[in-house]
């Protein structure tokens, strides 16, 4: 097992999972996170799999999807640097993975142990109720992205994608680069990947985003978001 070294240890802990966390109890955690590569079509877990660990994306890119008994993969999810997987998981009773998990693009993550986690938490009640109340923040963010994913228009659901690709501390204008392909992030918001790219290039002759390539540069944010309004 491959330990985080003190920088990535820095960047877990600006996370809501281990934000508020005491020294102590990273200490504590520590020897039960583990630093792994992954390639790219890698299978990471398959849904149904005992859920021991949750995880922290460091560098890469990664889809959650399942598959439908008649052999159609849905993507649930395209987990970017930074972010966090399967950590609602280890509150349930027995925990199995909901979805499979494969690497879009080579990258590395964290894995942590769910019951050292649990652990520190079952040990702090303050700790225990701030992780709970940013995790129902999060439920509630994803509710939201599937109601964006169900019940909106396409150009909606799109520029809804790109908005949740700014980072949060970009307030009037954004650089960003899309994740994966095209047609993978099509996949996702239930577009074919025809209509994606139609949409991106209205969204460019109305000049409220800028592309090459995979870059994306978005001039005005507020502008951007009023076409989700």
């Amino acid at each position: 097992m491959t330990r985080p070294d003190d920088r990535l240890l820095a960047q877990l802990r600006k996370h809501y999972l281990f934000a508020d966390l005491s020294d102590a109890q990273m200490a504590e955690l520590r020897p039960h996170l583990d630093v792994r590569a992954f390639d790219a079509g890698e299978t990471l877990f398959d849904q149904g799999d005992e859920a021991a660990s949750f995880f922290m994306l460091h560098r890469g890119t990664i889809k959650l999807f399942r598959v439908s008994a008649g052999g159609q993969e849905k993507i649930m999810r395209l987990i970017q640097a930074g972010q966090s997987f399967a950590e609602s998981v280890m509150f349930m009773g027995e925990p199995r993975y909901p979805v499979n998990a494969q690497g879009l693009k080579g990258g590395q993550l964290v894995s942590i142990s769910a019951s050292a986690y649990l652990r520190v938490m079952q040990a702090s009640f303050a700790s225990c109720r701030t992780v709970m109340a940013r995790m129902t923040e999060r439920i509630q963010s994803h509710w939201d992205e599937i109601e964006a994913l169900t019940l909106q228009n396409t150009q909606y659901r799109i520029v809804h994608y790109l908005l949740g690709l700014v980072p949060t501390n970009e307030a009037a204008s954004a650089d960003l680069s899309l994740p994966t392909r095209k047609g993978v992030i099509a996949s996702h918001l239930g577009v074919t990947p025809e209509t994606f790219s139609r949409v991106l290039r209205l969204l460019q002759e109305d000049d409220v985003i800028r592309m090459q390539g995979a870059q994306v540069h978005i001039p005005n944010v507020a502008a951007l978001r009023r076409y989700s309004a």
